[in-house]
């Protein structure tokens, strides 16, 4: 079972509407449901955040791997021509998130670095507050 916040899913969405029709992949990190306002288990990693997909460019330019985006423990990726799977071409994690248009919530679904399907829940919880320390 896959949690993640609905105010991650409508920033993921909006940016695959956007780019379309491209397709976009973005790197996710979760946080634990403990530091969530939610009723889950408090190890229970729910995503919540999204790194943004041009973070790292130039690097990955000059050297040929994304230095730009910390380990990341999903994926999201878009799908304009509709196909509602993992293709061989996605970047591939534990979690991957795929979206196909009209990219709306219930366009959204999650799997396995296999291909198999898994079960998406989403929670209308808000991830803690971050500050950057400079």
């Amino acid at each position: 079972m896959v949690y993640a916040t609905a105010g991650l899913l409508d920033a993921l969405l909006e940016i695959a509407s956007t780019r379309d029709p491209q397709s976009v992949t973005v790197a996710l990190a979760t946080t634990p449901a403990g530091e969530l306002d939610c009723e889950l288990p408090t190890e229970t990693p729910v995503f919540t955040d999204l790194y943004l997909p041009d973070t790292g460019n130039s690097v990955r330019a000059v050297f040929g791997m994304d230095l730009g985006t910390p380990g990341a423990q999903g994926r999201f990726v878009s799908h304009p021509m509709g196909e509602p799977g993992i293709s061989r071409t996605d970047d591939l994690h534990e979690v991957v998130l795929v979206a196909i248009p009209p990219y709306e919530r219930d366009c959204i679904r999650a799997f396995d670095r296999a291909g198999r399907r898994l079960e998406l829940n989403v929670l209308n919880v808000e991830p803690p507050e971050a500050t950057l320390d400079l």
